[in-house]
C-alpha cells in the first residue's frame, strides 16, 4: 500500500489502473480540464498551518497533474497548493 505523506490517503499500487483513460472527474461526474474554476465543496485543513480552506471557496485556473492530489492550483490568502478531485465541483 501507498500512503500520502500530506493527507495519509492509502492505495494500492494498481488502484491508478482503473482511470480507463475518462479523466479527471469532480465530486459531481464532471469532466476537468486545465483552467477550469472550481468550488470546495467540503472544509480542508491545511498542513503544518492553522488556516482552513473554507466551503465555497473558488479556486480559478486549476492545473491537472497526476497522482493522488490531482488538482495543483493557488488559492488567495493560503497559496500555491494540491487538492484532491473528490473535494471540488466545477463552476
Amino acid at each position: 500500500m501507498y500512503v500520502c505523506p500530506e493527507c495519509a490517503h492509502e492505495w494500492s499500487p494498481d488502484a491508478g489502473s482503473d482511470d480507463s483513460g475518462s479523466g479527471i472527474t469532480d465530486a459531481n461526474g464532471n469532466l476537468l480540464q486545465d483552467g477550469d474554476t472550481v468550488t470546495v465543496i467540503k472544509g480542508l485543513k491545511v498542513k503544518g498551518s492553522s488556516s482552513v480552506v473554507k466551503v465555497g471557496t473558488k479556486v480559478k485556473n486549476i492545473r491537472l497533474v497526476d497522482g493522488d492530489h490531482d488538482i495543483d492550483c493557488k488559492i488567495s490568502g493560503i497559496g500555491a497548493m494540491k487538492l484532491k478531485s473528490e473535494f471540488v465541483k466545477k463552476a
